[in-house]
Formats: C-alpha cells, structure tokens, sequence
C-alpha cells in the first residue's frame, strides 16, 4: 500500500527493464510536451531515472504552461529541466530545443461541449505546431480509444485495423490530431507512434477512484456505461517510453490497456466490500461501451504488471485514508461524447 503521494509517484515512476532497454538504444534528449498533466510528471520521472540508471547525462525536458509553479519546482527537483511555454504560440514552440526523442502529452477534453473550438484548436493546430517543429525527432504522441465508436461489449473491444467514427466533438477532435501528425509523419518523414490510451489510473484519478469516491459518499454509481478498460499508470508510461523505439513512418499505432474488461456494476461490489460501504447502483448496462483490444501491446510488451484486483485494493485502501486526489472525474459514463 502507499502511504504518502511521494510513495505514488516513486512507484508510478520506476522505470521497467524493458524502458531502460529500450532507452539504451535511443541516444540524446527527452522532451515530453505537456508534461503538467495526469501522466506527464511521472513520465518524465521515469524517463530521468532511466537515464541516471544508464549513466546518461542527456536532459530530459519537461515543457508546459505551468500556470501553477508547483508542478515545476516537483519535476526540477527529480532532474527534470522545465521550460515553461505555450504550444498554441507558433514562435515560441519554434523556439524550443532540439530534440531527438519527443512524448507528446498535451490536448484538451473538457470543456468541450461549451467550447468545441477551443478543443479542436488544441487537438488539431497544436499537433501541426509540433509536428512542424519536430520534424527530425522520434515522436510518440498520446491519442486516446475514444478515437473508435462504441462496440458491443462482446467484441472483446477495438483493434487497431478498426474503422475510426466516434460520436462528439472532443472524440472527433482527436482523430484529428491523428490525422494531422500522421499528414507530417509522411509529408516529413517523421517518425511517429500513435499511442491510443484508454483510461490510465491510480490512486488519485481514474475511472476506479471515481467508482470507489461514489461508494464512498453513497453516491449513485451508473452503470449504463456498464464496461471499462483501464491500466495501471506506471505500466502505461513505460508502454509509452518503449513506443519512442518503435515510432515509424508511416506511423506505428498501439491500443494501451489492461487485459481485462471490467464490469462496472462488478467493480462498484468490490469496492462496496472493501470500503463497507454499500454500493447504489443505477441504470442497466447499454450493449455496446467504448472499449479497446490491447492484445498487440501484451505481445510486444508484455501483460501489465498490476490487475485489476490488486488496483481495486490499493484504491479502497487509499479512499479510506482520505488521501489526496487531482479532483479530475474521468466522466467514463459519457456515452454521447460532450464533455
């Protein structure tokens, strides 16, 4: 169990073998754009700690707006450079450093439905800025499996040769930063991996807390979205870091997700059990869910280290603690694609 966010985020950071290894073959520096979100700060740790357990002095640079200076002073504290910037400003994205090895992170979800532009503008005109700049780097660019529509749940989920055509602005918008770093992949030669992640978790954020904190508070759980896929947030970032090996042009496509497909109802009775609290449970599950096969991740890489069980416990055990969350609700149940 962890005790202490320190503890989190030393865990979510460890690197694997497999990203030392594949780093080792990857020579020169590590920017990750977007680093300030959910995922990028223990990215760009495991990506230093890699490095420092190869004895590399490259940098691994950590780019965002930073708006709040907390996130920065944390990252420079591990090792990792920090540049503050604005990737929707053409000049001072051209002004950023060379680098051989780019883990782009940043985009827009929510807000969406009140301001579609402002997504699109985030998902698709930054794409073309970085891209555009980081014509001679490996790139590695977070998508999302709400680039598919919604499949019945006993398809076992989208694959990656799956047609794209998901409902919604936001999810729309992220086929079109697919569409725009793939046009520069080819135009340019890049070479590019489209890592379309769904639902990275861990214990302050993720569909599973967002189940266990409804638990909790004895709060609705609806289970029309009845099934989720999710993955532990250390497997997923060095799923991430190994793709940087495998980006291509054309460009490299991967689903990232667990092994499992969980039913919702399923996971709220679990946690009910190890929270002792009872679980309200609304609505019938719909036939279909937004739902990803991951199977040529597990070849390449590997099963996820940590199931499902094991991350139900942890969640509870950090639900009853009252330990910090980033107060960022998945809104998993969103079947319509306003956000």
């Amino acid at each position: 169990m962890f005790q202490t966010v320190d503890d989190l985020e030393l865990a979510l950071s460890e690197p694997t073998p497999e990203v030392i290894k594949a780093l080792a073959d990857l020579p020169g520096d590590v920017v990750v754009l977007g680093v300030a979100g959910k995922m990028g700060i223990t990215l760009a740790r495991m990506a230093r700690r890699a490095l420092d357990q190869l004895g590399r002095r490259d940098q691994v640079l950590g780019v965002a707006r930073f708006s709040s200076p907390t996130a920065a002073t944390e990252l420079e504290r591990h090792g990792v450079r920090t540049l503050a910037c604005d990737l929707l400003d053409r000049a001072a994205v051209q002004r950023l450093p060379e680098a051989t090895n780019v883990v782009y992170m940043a985009g827009q979800k929510f807000g969406t439905a009140s301001a579609p532009e402002q997504a699109w503008a985030a998902n698709t005109l930054m794409p073309a800025l970085i891209a555009e700049r980081f014509s001679r780097s490996r790139i590695v660019t977070f998508s999302t499996g709400c680039v598919y529509p919604l499949v019945p749940v006993s398809s076992g989920g989208s694959s990656e040769e799956d047609e794209l055509g998901p409902p919604g602005d936001y999810a729309n918008s992220c086929v079109g930063r697919e569409r725009v770093f793939t046009y520069w992949s080819r135009k340019q030669n890049t070479p590019l991996a489209l890592f379309r992640l769904n639902y990275a978790v861990e214990m302050r954020y993720g569909v599973l807390l967002d189940v266990a904190l409804k638990v909790w508070r004895s709060e609705p759980v609806d289970v029309t979205m009845g099934y989720a896929n999710v993955i532990w947030q250390r497997d997923a970032n060095a799923f991430a870091l190994q793709c940087l090996a495998r980006a291509s042009s054309p460009p490299f496509v991967l689903n990232v997700t667990g092994t499992e497909t969980l039913s919702i109802r399923a996971v709220a009775g679990r946690l009910a059990e190890l929270l002792e609290h009872e679980a309200r449970i609304v609505g019938q599950e719909a036939p279909t869910a937004w739902l990803n096969n991951a199977s040529k991740a597990h070849r390449l890489f590997g099963p996820p280290t940590v199931g499902a069980d094991q991350l139900m416990e942890w969640t509870a055990d950090w639900v009853k603690r009252g330990g910090a969350t980033l107060s960022k609700p998945t809104h998993f149940e969103v079947r319509d694609g306003k956000y």
